[in-house]
């Protein structure tokens, strides 16, 4: 099933907050529901054409934690290599980014790349979860998550905070799939319609159940909080007018132009 927040285009009046809705998505439809959508929740009788909403980011997590160099190839397309155990880090809510709004690359950097990841969503508190324990009670489902990432600053900093975070370096969407088999899906990035990244998930050197166990035994993780995956090889540069979507037929596309920054 497939699980969004959004708005209703057009519904602003002067002055008001638009308001954030949820809502399930079948076909060309979307339902709004009530309740907590990672937990109990019942559809409504209101609904609206997908094409007359604005999808935002599925959830609004409190915190965003990232696995690096977790495939192999992508390991060594930077001479790296590969980690003995996951290799964390964070990027900041204010980082986050809805399907279809833009990038917003900095002048000052040459070089910004975009990273497609699988992204798990978490459904409730899980706290030291010993290995081997079973971590699907605590998924609430899989979006999709683009890395963006600033390598002048990454290199420069020996360290990946700066780099990661700037405003717009997390887009994540389009929806939050319920029902989704990792083990038969496989993820793809294009540039310009031009495809960059292709990898089965079953490549990942640390798959969902070591990830979320060995994380939860560092932090404390909460509803709505988030795990990117890592990212396979073939990341790149991208421009002011490319356009990047991230592809995964068991859960849809997060499609997001670049521009410059206007200063």
């Amino acid at each position: 099933m497939k699980l969004c927040r959004f708005q209703i285009k057009g519904s602003k009046g002067a002055g008001a907050q638009q308001e954030v809705l949820q809502g399930t998505i079948s076909g060309d439809t979307v339902r709004q529901i009530s309740g907590d959508m990672l937990g109990k929740w019942e559809a409504t009788n209101r609904s609206w054409p997908l094409s007359d909403v604005k999808l935002l980011t599925p959830v609004a997590p409190g915190k965003i934690v990232c696995l690096g160099r977790n495939y192999f190839d992508h390991a060594a397309e930077f001479n790296n290599v590969p980690p003995k155990e996951p290799l964390i880090f964070l990027k900041p809510p204010s980082s986050l980014l809805a399907p279809d709004d833009s990038i917003v690359l900095l002048p000052e950097v040459q070089r910004i790349d975009f990273e497609g990841e699988l992204a798990v969503v978490i459904s409730k508190p899980c706290h030291r979860l010993p290995d081997g324990a079973d971590y699907r009670p605590y998924v609430a489902g899989y979006t999709l998550l683009n890395d963006v990432s600033a390598r002048d600053y990454q290199a420069l900093d020996k360290q990946w905070t700066r780099a990661k975070s700037f405003d717009t370096f997390c887009p994540l969407g389009p929806v939050l799939e319920t029902e989704f088999d990792i083990t038969k899906e496989t993820i793809d990035t294009l540039l310009n319609g031009v495809r960059k990244q292709h990898a089965p998930f079953t490549l990942m050197l640390f798959p969902i159940d070591v990830i979320i166990p060995w994380v939860s035994r560092v932090m404390t993780l909460l509803p709505g909080d988030v795990i990117a995956t890592g990212t396979p090889a073939g990341v790149g540069p991208m421009k002011a007018g490319d356009v990047v979507e991230i592809v995964v037929p068991g859960i849809g596309t997060l499609r997001n132009p670049c521009v410059n920054r206007a200063d």
